[in-house]
């Protein structure tokens, strides 16, 4: 599904040149779970831009499904991305003028998809989550564990084959980190859907079928 090889990320100034990723060889198969841990400042998010085609490598290619993504350019990788990625952050990114249902419906905004088939969608994806009676709330109404099913009910609501997580449960207590962890994996596991989640939590970690470590930017498990 996805195959990084020797990707590296090199930020420059005028002045000093920083390696946030090192020559990194990964394979991601179809329906896999995968965490990704290490200290602060690894370079952990900067590996999941980098797959998320929010970034790109200074070395290295990137292949996702039998796409080469450095043969496109940017429109064809936006598009790309809207079609087969799903996004979870940690601080949501919802929009507190927008409802809860027409913050789900934002992905679908960039495909030729009719208001209603929107609609019908979005409400779908959040009964998925258990959010069949908040539709009509705005984000501030919500708790952040509600938050974070808002977010991954927009993730999910195009039907994407990857869903790339940052801290999904970095915000939220012990029983609502458990609480999004369970429909995580419940869409990995019913769904097929190839998940890559960055945490710093072991136990989140060890509930997925595999883990990769970063330090200072290489990988070291």
């Amino acid at each position: 599904m996805i195959n990084l090889q020797n990707v590296s990320k090199i930020y420059r100034t005028k002045t000093i040149e920083t390696m946030a990723l090192n020559k990194i060889s990964l394979e991601v198969k179809a329906g896999e779970f995968l965490s990704v841990m290490g200290p602060s400042g690894c370079g952990k998010s900067t590996l999941l831009n980098i797959i998320g085609l929010i970034d790109e490598p200074s070395e290295g290619s990137i292949k996702i499904g039998n796409d080469t993504i450095q043969d496109y350019n940017g429109k064809a990788i936006a598009r790309f991305r809207n079609k087969h990625l799903g996004f979870i952050f940690q601080s949501f990114h919802l929009i507190n003028d927008l409802s809860v249902v027409d913050n789900v419906e934002l992905p679908l905004l960039y495909r030729d998809v009719s208001s209603a088939k929107r609609r019908q969608l979005a409400e779908e994806a959040l009964v998925q989550v258990g959010l069949k009676n908040r539709m009509s709330h705005f984000p501030g109404q919500l708790s952040g564990g509600q938050k974070q099913r808002v977010a991954i009910a927009r993730a999910i609501v195009g039907n994407p084959e990857i869903i790339l997580a940052d801290e999904p449960t970095g915000n939220l207590d012990s029983v609502m980190g458990n609480e999004i962890m369970n429909i995580l994996l419940r869409l990995n596991q019913e769904n097929n859907t190839t998940i890559i989640m960055v945490t710093h939590d072991e136990t989140m970690a060890r509930k997925t079928n595999r883990l990769v470590r970063l330090f200072d930017g290489s990988q070291v498990l």
